[in-house]
């Protein structure tokens, strides 16, 4: 059973058993295999313009022990996450994010820096699923969870100078599933309706959350 576990400033995904994770987090990015998926909320006093945030976070990552997990970064209060499931013939779906929509940008464009607010935000979204898949699986698999992040926050209509906001300028995505033969989690696929309704589903509850209790 897939863990959720709250420790300020860490939020972790214990996922009980080794799986293969397809990332672009800062601490063991791209395919690796691990059994955690964590959150550490920064502040702007943690990192400074002349730190090396690789190297900041490595460092905290030690502290805890914590050296073979994948590790993403937020501003947003890691005590805001949500969580989401699906199910779907015999595929389950469990999704996990935080979200912050103060660094919000259309894909295509970039704001200015005078239009830009001087704050970070950022979506976080882990999704862990029972079904397992190859890597091509895995790459599809990440590619719907991303879909299922800006259809929620294209449905928030939050209109910026460029356009409608698309998501923010520091997102990340991982995805995590057992070690397996299947190549295919498209939308037409039940681990890729599950996978994007349980994703879809955490990031629509967290924009509201936002939205609600952060606007701008």
């Amino acid at each position: 059973m897939i863990e959720v576990e709250l420790n300020w400033p860490w939020l972790a995904v214990n996922l009980k058993q080794s799986m293969q994770v397809l990332s672009w987090a800062v601490q063991r990015p791209g395919f690796v295999m691990t059994d955690q998926i964590l959150w550490r909320e920064v502040r702007n006093e943690d990192l400074s313009v002349d730190v090396d945030v690789a190297d900041w976070l490595a460092a905290e990552v030690r502290q805890i022990g914590a050296e073979e997990a994948v590790v993403m970064l937020t501003s947003r209060n890691v005590r805001t996450y949500q969580v989401m499931t699906a199910e779907v013939d015999d595929v389950s779906a469990m999704a996990i994010a935080t979200v912050g929509l103060s660094n919000l940008e259309r894909v295509g464009t970039r704001l200015t820096p005078q239009e830009k607010k001087r704050v970070w935000g950022t979506i976080n979204v882990a999704v862990v699923t029972n079904q397992p898949l190859s890597q091509i699986g895995l790459l599809e698999a990440s590619s719907i969870v991303t879909e299922a992040r800006t259809t929620a926050v294209l449905e928030a209509g939050i209109e910026l100078p460029t356009g409608v906001a698309t998501g923010t300028g520091t997102d990340c995505v991982a995805i995590a599933a057992p070690n397996g033969g299947v190549n295919y989690a498209g939308l037409h696929t039940p681990q890729g309706e599950a996978i994007g309704r349980a994703a879809y589903d955490v990031v629509k509850a967290c924009v509201t959350d936002w939205l609600e209790n952060r606007p701008f």
